[in-house]
């Protein structure tokens, strides 16, 4: 009697074999079983897809796993109703896609040339608070953690009268670890608050890359994540000192891109003294669907850490440390026929592109729990409107250029509270856009301060601040007091 091996993606035990005579010509299954155990699961998953050679009836489960030798719970009855055609396939996809999903879930990494399953490696699992849930196979080369984050904020502001908000301004759920080594990473992260979307692409992705380390001096980063530029954008979003960021930084920042970067923190193995990026992105910005006029956003920076390497990503000096640290940045960034009016960011162009060139320089500094960032940022178009004929009738779109400038400041009172205060100006370049200049006349000028409550570092903090916007004294000042909770899980 000739037999038909179960495929499954086990390891290290002897084959299974099933007669021929349970098969058909067409349905006969060949692999590579070699544990009992991938075998019920193959079968198992197979099992509604193998008929008999007459193609009338339903291979009854008990008979193939007492063909291999395994252990019945019960004899299974063959089903003697005919199946149309359409049933049959649909019984062969789901079969396997429930072999393909069994062999998935116990997929370990036991061969570097071929995935396989071995439910014998055990995980290492922890638990630790604002980083969520962290799985790694035990020898090292995956692993898969997940975690979420939410802001609740409640928003008092005053411009001709008071206003009240209540809302969850922000919900994340970010999954990411490694696999197959520690070199290569991936961050995924998704944003669902009423405020992350936006209204030119709502999709909930805000990031989704891979990195990974060539060498020390080479870092490969692909995907959409923040373009490495300012550091006032690129510091992480649960790390700010303040409620929200400063109006010259959401005005002027480059937010988002779909790109590939070549970077690295420790150039030259300086201690962390020296650090660089380069990248390409496609100068869309975020979650950007269908074409644009061909042109790519290219972008640069430098920076130096004179006092040796440290986390100059997030506000605040709340480990208040003993010695001084000092990061300077200089970047620069050309995004070439940009459709959008603030270069990666804003209200879509009907007609026209614009050149936006960028630059920026950034300063931070944090010793003994005072924290001081410093940052100027420039954006300019290479024209200042574009006039087009549409349905005979002229249309005139205007670029955004402007550059601005910020100082923040803080200090920790204690090791868990923190008083923060920050001043910030914008200011436009040449005959640029009329509601930009309407803006900067009317609240172009931002000041304020609050004070930080941590009860967990940057992961779980409470906070308060006030804010007042005003310009060259035409309108109202803008007022608004705010009361948040941030909070990783």
């Amino acid at each position: 009697m000739g037999y038909s091996r179960i495929g499954c993606l086990g390891k290290g035990l002897d084959l299974c074999q099933v007669p021929h005579s349970l098969f058909g010509k067409k349905t006969r299954v060949r692999g590579g079983c070699r544990s009992r155990q991938g075998c019920v699961l193959a079968i198992v998953a197979l099992s509604p897809v193998l008929y008999t050679r007459r193609r009338s009836c339903i291979i009854d489960r008990g008979v193939i796993l007492r063909q291999c030798g395994l252990p019945v719970g019960h004899r299974m009855k063959s089903s003697q109703k005919r199946r149309s055609r359409r049933d049959r396939q649909s019984s062969v996809i789901s079969g396997l896609v429930s072999c393909v999903l069994c062999a998935t879930a116990l997929s370990s990494p036991a061969s570097a040339q071929v995935a396989t399953v071995d439910a014998n490696i055990p995980a290492k699992i922890s638990l630790q608070p604002g980083k969520g849930i962290i799985a790694e196979s035990s020898d090292g080369r995956f692993s898969f953690g997940v975690r979420s984050r939410l802001q609740a904020r409640e928003t008092l502001s005053h411009d001709s009268q008071w206003r009240n908000e209540s809302q969850i301004r922000t919900l994340r759920l970010f999954t990411y670890g490694h696999l197959l080594s520690k070199d290569l990473r991936y961050v995924i992260q998704f944003a669902f608050g009423a405020n992350d979307f936006d209204p030119a692409t709502p999709s909930p992705i805000f990031d989704a890359f891979v990195d990974y380390s060539v060498h020390r001096d080479l870092q490969l980063r692909v995907g959409q994540y923040f373009v490495v530029f300012d550091r006032a954008r690129t510091i992480r979003e649960f790390a700010l000192q303040l409620v929200d960021r400063q109006q010259v930084v959401q005005e002027l920042n480059l937010d988002r891109d779909v790109g590939v970067t070549a970077l690295s923190s420790d150039l030259f193995g300086l201690g962390g003294k020296l650090n660089y990026a380069v990248g390409l992105y496609g100068g869309n910005g975020r979650n950007r669907s269908g074409n644009k006029r061909a042109g790519y956003l290219v972008t640069a920076r430098l920076g130096v850490k004179p006092f040796g390497g440290f986390d100059d990503d997030s506000e605040g000096d709340l480990e208040r440390s003993s010695k001084p640290r000092l990061a300077l940045g200089v970047a620069g960034a050309l995004n070439d026929n940009s459709d959008r009016q603030r270069s990666t960011i804003g209200t879509l162009y009907q007609e026209a592109t614009f050149d936006y060139l960028h630059g920026a320089v950034d300063l931070v500094l944090k010793w003994k729990g005072l924290s001081i960032l410093g940052e100027v940022l420039l954006r300019q178009a290479q024209v200042d409107s574009k006039t087009k004929i549409v349905s005979a009738a002229p249309v005139t779109e205007w670029s955004r250029s402007g550059w601005g400038y910020l100082v923040q400041a803080g200090y920790m009172l204690s090791p868990r509270v923190e008083v923060a205060g920050r001043w910030d100006e914008l200011f436009k370049v040449g005959d640029t856009d009329p509601a930009l200049v309407a803006l900067i006349k009317r609240q172009g000028r931002e000041v304020g301060g609050g004070i930080n409550i941590y009860l967990n570092g940057h992961l779980l903090k409470l906070q308060a601040d006030y804010f007042a916007r005003f310009g060259d004294g035409s309108v109202d000042v803008s007022q608004a007091v705010r009361l948040q909770l941030d909070a990783s899980f």
